[in-house]
């Protein structure tokens, strides 16, 4: 028996951050990202340079620097994309090991002006028992700390 996937997309703008409701109660339903995708609101017409991530826990701000050392980070996408520049493919890392039970954030910002990006994020869902529930949900109590 395979297990479920859920899909989520949307249009963020300049600065924008999204919440993307996963808890639960327990915390016996995990969630592995296992597709990310991104392209701009106006591919090859408006120059951007987009860079959105994937955040374990809500952002004070919205940062174009991405720091792989950083555990909340659960992936990250770029894109360069323009009428002088041509229709670049988006550089896409997802960390597809990674198990988590709690909402998940969304990131955008485009270092090359103000454009909006959207976004298609798929997510594996897990069935945990009650030990792997209290793992994932101590990972992100420490994660959050």
């Amino acid at each position: 028996m395979s297990n479920r996937i859920l899909s989520y997309r949307g249009l963020l703008a300049d600065e924008a951050q999204e919440t993307i409701l996963l808890s639960t109660k327990k915390g016996e339903v995990g969630y592995k990202i296992v597709k990310f995708q991104i392209i701009p609101e106006k591919p090859g017409t408006t120059a951007v340079e987009s860079t959105v991530q994937i955040w374990k826990e809500e952002q004070p701000t919205v940062v174009a620097a991405v720091d792989f050392s950083d555990n909340r980070l659960l992936g990250v996408a770029y894109i360069e994309n323009g009428s002088s520049v041509g229709n670049m493919q988006p550089d896409v890392i997802i960390f597809d090991q990674e198990i988590f039970n709690q909402d998940i954030y969304i990131t955008h910002i485009d270092e090359g002006g103000t454009s909006a990006c959207n976004y298609y994020l798929e997510l594996e869902v897990i069935k945990l028992d009650e030990s792997q529930a209290m793992v994932a949900t101590l990972k992100d109590i420490r994660n959050n700390s």
